[in-house]
């Protein structure tokens, strides 16, 4: 239960008491400033309290946002504070002060809770009112200002994200929020909505999986379906504030989780027609995973970049104050609005093969369209990457003991290795494991030579302006070597087999970008080694094969081998981090396309 603390005379008429109620306060009065401490000696410290002006006007919303939203320690409007058990000492503290100063407690109390070193966060209103009128005339005039704002229509549009796709703009959220709010209005979360969309992308990709007509008019239906649930979970939890950290994990891993089944089952449907497009549906999971890292590593590398300038930028910045350059500029990288609805609409009418070509050209005309403007951006801007940011970058590089040891060993010959060590090694790795038969000793030597140059791009801090393109290389190296061997191999359940490596590796990648992005840190270094990080894991593919070399058909078993250990250990630890009390409420306004 929360508690407020209502400081000063009721006002006669004030629906004030019954609208805090309505939120789910305990409401405990206070006679005055001088009272609150008392009051609030008597609420338990693990409570989320507040304190509000009992002269407070505003709308119900503006009060949900200051006193409900579980992301912040602090949070205030002008006339009402709530602090979350973190911040409760220094709300302790303040209310402990001599009364003084003038306008509204609550604003007094926000302003010494913040100078006693704890954050308030200050949600923008808007339209919303939130004011606490000294005299009747103020009081009349607030009164007014409130009936002359729908609170609820401010509440359904706020619930949308203001940065978004233009098919989820313009074809999605004008109904999706209305399914939003009708399962907030009984009594559904944000979890479970998720849970459904995960369950009908599934249902759709076993539709997919039947190889029937039908059942691609059917997965193309429940697709989209599943899309607008995709939608209406985030758009539930900002319209009912339902931040949680089991939600944090749910949204960051089922997007990936319905996109990569649904490309497993439409590889199965065409497979029961004669076709095998297992390595293209790999090579589409791969392009989209390396892209998404892509995003995450340029914007962890400039999240507190300084002098984070350049001519590129300020084009780009030009462009969006011409309203249809945003537009075409959103929609020709594929975000995952356009992105589902293509693969949707392909699924229905075409074939598996048809779809992933799509998917492979348009993805990659994205994917190149972002990646040279940011290449741009990074070596015409004179920007100064910080510590942190160098380490974000070391921990979404997975680099394993090999690599570790290597770097310790090479690292000092090789200073502001970076970039260049990467793509060497990399693209040695692959055009040897391309370039000889499947199981050939040269490819455990470019394995190794793979390892060392790895361990050197990342012995010294990757401050350079390309550095920031070390952890997607490695991803690219590590799956189309994984993918480049199944083909190789030319055996039944080599390339599924891979498929399935790729998606638990994928998945303990995306874990790690959604840790950081917390602020939590990367996972425990135990992991990272029990699971080889990606040098290791590449030197033991390769090892496999050339083991393997003479009697292929047991490679995929291999392979399906290490996909179930890595996907029990990566699972098992982030499950446990994720509905742990420390985990972070990390949602979808920052994700990428």
């Amino acid at each position: 239960m929360s508690t407020v603390i209502l400081t000063g005379l009721p006002v006669p008429g004030s629906p004030l008491t019954d609208e805090l109620r309505s939120l789910g306060f305990d409401v405990r009065p206070a006679a005055g400033p001088e009272d609150t401490a008392a009051v609030l000696a008597g609420v338990p410290a693990d409570q989320r309290v507040a304190v509000v002006d009992s002269a407070f006007v505003g709308h119900v919303h503006a009060l949900r946002l200051a006193l409900t939203d579980p992301r912040f320690e602090a949070c205030a409007v002008t006339g009402a504070l709530a602090v979350q058990p973190g911040a409760r000492a220094a709300l302790d503290k303040a209310t402990a002060l001599p009364v003084q100063g003038d306008g509204p407690y609550a604003d007094r109390l926000a302003a010494a809770v913040e100078a006693a070193g704890t954050t308030v966060q200050r949600p923008e209103l808007g339209t919303l009112v939130a004011a606490v009128p000294a005299t009747g005339a103020e009081r009349a005039a607030a009164d007014a200002a409130v009936a002359a704002v729908d609170d609820e229509a401010v509440r359904l549009r706020t619930a949308v994200k203001s940065r978004d796709g233009f098919f989820t703009t313009f074809f999605i959220s004008p109904y999706s929020r209305y399914i939003a709010r009708w399962c907030a209005r009984r009594g559904l979360t944000p979890n479970q909505v998720t849970t459904a969309s995960l369950i009908t992308a599934l249902i759709a990709a076993g539709c997919a999986a039947t190889g029937e007509r039908w059942g691609y008019v059917a997965a193309g239906v429940l697709l989209l379906v599943s899309f607008v649930l995709d939608c209406a979970d985030g758009q539930l939890a900002r319209y009912s504030l339902q931040y949680s950290t089991m939600g944090a994990w749910l949204d960051a891993t089922f997007d990936r989780a319905k996109e990569y089944s649904f490309y497993a089952g439409l590889a199965l449907g065409a497979a029961r027609n004669g076709d095998d497009v297992w390595a293209l549906a790999l090579g589409a999971m791969i392009l989209m995973t390396c892209r998404h890292v892509v995003d995450f590593s340029f914007n962890e590398a400039n999240h507190d970049a300084t002098a984070n300038t350049s001519p590129t930028a300020a084009l780009s910045d030009k462009l969006d104050s011409v309203g249809w350059t945003v537009w075409v500029r959103r929609m020709i990288i594929l975000p995952i609005g356009e992105r589902w609805a293509m693969i949707a609409v392909l699924t229905a009418a075409t074939s598996p093969r048809i779809v992933f070509y799509a998917l492979l050209i348009g993805c990659a005309f994205g994917a190149l369209y972002t990646t040279a403007g940011r290449v741009l951006r990074s070596l015409t801007r004179k920007a100064e990457r910080t510590d942190r940011a160098a380490q974000a970058l070391a921990d979404l590089a997975d680099s394993g003991p090999l690599a570790d040891l290597a770097g310790r060993v090479v690292g000092r010959m090789a200073p502001g290795a970076g970039i260049a060590a990467a793509v060497i090694g990399s693209v040695a790795l692959l055009w040897t494991a391309w370039a000889y038969e499947f199981g050939a000793r040269q490819v455990i030597i470019a394995a190794v030579f793979y390892a060392v140059l790895a361990g050197a791009a990342v012995a010294r801090p990757l401050k350079g302006a390309l550095d920031w393109l070390v952890p997607p290389v490695f991803r690219a190296a590590e799956y189309t070597t994984v993918l480049v061997l199944a083909v190789k191999a030319d055996v039944p359940g080599a390339l599924p087999a891979a498929f399935g490596l790729v998606a638990a590796v994928a998945y303990h990648h995306y874990d790690t970008v959604y840790r950081i992005r917390g602020g939590s840190g990367a996972p425990p270094r135990w992991l990272v080694w029990t699971i080889g990080g990606h040098d290791g894991r590449v030197l033991l593919t390769v090892v496999l094969a050339s083991v393997l070399a003479t009697r292929a058909t047991d490679f995929p078993v291999a392979l399906t081998a290490l996909a179930v250990f890595v996907a029990l250990v990566v699972l098992v630890e982030s499950i446990r981090f994720w509905v742990s009390s420390g985990a972070p409420a990390v949602h979808d306004e920052g994700e990428p396309a």
